[in-house]
């Protein structure tokens, strides 16, 4: 079975991911993210078919403590955080950890 990636932020941060292909996502307005953001985590969080949540990086600082720690420690479905701070990683690494495969690793 795949797993999707959905992709949770401001429909400014969600547009280029759904031009994309993605299309698990969830819009939360930038004025809504103090109130809506931990409800748009957790429905992302009990979708069995997400492998991996891309989130921007100062997003997390709009959850609650309790959601964020479940985001974090997630291991299925996995959290990229782009943007930002020093939390945001190595995306190959991140992805490579999420689904077992480095996508960009190339063919010879």
């Amino acid at each position: 079975m795949s797993q999707e990636i959905a992709v949770i932020g401001s429909p400014d941060f969600t547009t280029g991911f759904r031009l994309a292909g993605v299309q698990t996502f969830e819009n939360v307005p930038d004025d809504e993210k103090d109130d809506a953001l931990d409800d748009a985590v957790e429905r992302v969080l009990d979708n069995e078919n997400v492998g991996i949540i891309v989130m921007y990086d100062d997003d997390l600082d709009h959850l609650s403590r309790g959601t964020r720690k479940a985001v974090e420690t997630s291991v299925e479905p996995t959290l990229v955080t782009l943007g930002g701070g020093a939390g945001s990683g190595d995306l190959r690494g991140q992805i490579k950890r999420a689904i077992g495969i480095d996508l960009m690793e190339e063919d010879d």
